[in-house]
């Protein structure tokens, strides 16, 4: 094992509302691929902080984190990069119509478990479904569970 070798911490959000989940459409090297809202872990932020901000950042969606879905390991056979990924579920508050989206996000779009499953083949890992699914049948950790120190 390389000594620089280091693992990708990435925060997702699942946003369930009227039976549909927030999902991002984005263009990744060419091609339109769906996610929940994601992104990695900043310098100086927690984890849930940071699945806050990705989730306005790329959506326009202002949430509250409510608790943890599943926290996950995966290595993408595209890249071989190892992932940490924290999926969390979240509560929809608000919408910034006047919210920039990050580069490279093409929309953020509502849609139902079967919309998503439907394009398998778009979306940016098998996480992405596998954490509906553990939404939908009630898996779930608190948020206190997490403590960051500065």
């Amino acid at each position: 094992m390389s000594r620089d070798w280091l693992p990708r911490v990435t925060v997702a959000t699942v946003i369930e509302q009227s039976g549909k989940f927030l999902m991002v459409e984005e263009d990744i090297y060419g091609k339109k691929i769906l996610n929940q809202p994601a992104g990695h872990l900043e310098h100086n932020e927690s984890l849930i902080e940071a699945a806050i901000r990705e989730t306005l950042e790329e959506t326009g969606w202002h949430v509250q984190i409510d608790h943890l879905i599943e926290f996950s390991q995966w290595t993408s056979k595209n890249s071989n990069k190892h992932y940490l990924r924290s999926c969390f579920a979240a509560t929809a508050l608000a919408f910034d119509p006047d919210q920039t989206l990050d580069e490279g996000i093409i929309c953020a779009k509502w849609m139902t478990r079967d919309e998503v499953a439907q394009n398998k083949e778009r979306l940016r890992s098998p996480l992405v479904l596998h954490h509906i699914d553990h939404h939908i049948k009630g898996k779930r950790t608190d948020i206190d569970v997490f403590s960051y120190y500065d």
